[in-house]
């Protein structure tokens, strides 16, 4: 392991991720160009992937900054997790997404672009039309035929707002919703306070 994978690995052991699920789901340290620290980084690097196939990579800098591949095409994170499955559980995170792994349940994805700051006003855009969340159009396939979505996004008034809009979009009458424990606003929080039995 090179010194930054395991820089990583001791930053994921600190929230409770076991490198075995770090591994399952395709995680990696790569060197390259951070547009927010305008240098060359250490990233983490998490590969959203559909049917087998690399649709898009999401890095996370050392300074807890984000970016994608640009012009990748928006999916969930995990998608691959809920093949066949009848209920899923929807994050905020991909921290979450492995968090709530650790604690027995890989019918997880997170959104890829975390919450918006409140919920949008007027109606909800048509699926074509919708930047915020085209991921869930471009996931319409795997989606679809889900008939029980458990929304599990953070506690605070983001999390709230995104957990508005995906029901929205998804239908209200297939979505359930998480309320984690007083003192945890989100799954990976739950998992670092109270473990996996939480």
């Amino acid at each position: 392991m090179t010194p930054a994978a395991a820089k990583w690995a001791e930053m994921l052991k600190q929230r409770g991720i076991s490198l075995e699920t770090a591994e399952r789901n395709g995680l990696a340290v790569q060197n390259l160009y951070s547009p927010a620290s305008s240098g060359y980084v250490d990233a983490l690097c998490f590969p959203y992937m559909r049917g087998g196939e690399l649709i898009n990579i999401k890095y996370r800098g050392p300074d807890k900054t984000f970016w994608q591949v640009k012009g990748a095409e928006k999916v969930l994170y995990g998608l691959d997790d809920i093949e066949g499955e009848e209920e899923v559980i929807i994050v905020e995170g991909e921290m979450d997404k492995l968090a709530l792994e650790e604690a027995g349940f890989k019918n997880v994805v997170s959104v890829p672009d975390g919450a918006p700051g409140k919920v949008k006003d007027g109606p909800t855009p048509a699926p074509e039309e919708d930047k915020k969340y085209e991921y869930l159009w471009n996931c319409r396939a795997q989606l679809d035929s889900i008939s029980r979505f458990v929304i599990a996004t953070d506690s605070d008034g983001p999390g709230q707002a995104l957990s508005e809009e995906l029901a929205r979009r998804l239908g209200k009458e297939r979505c359930w919703r998480v309320k984690w424990p007083e003192d945890c606003k989100d799954a990976n929080e739950a998992l670092q306070k109270q473990g996996a039995e939480a």
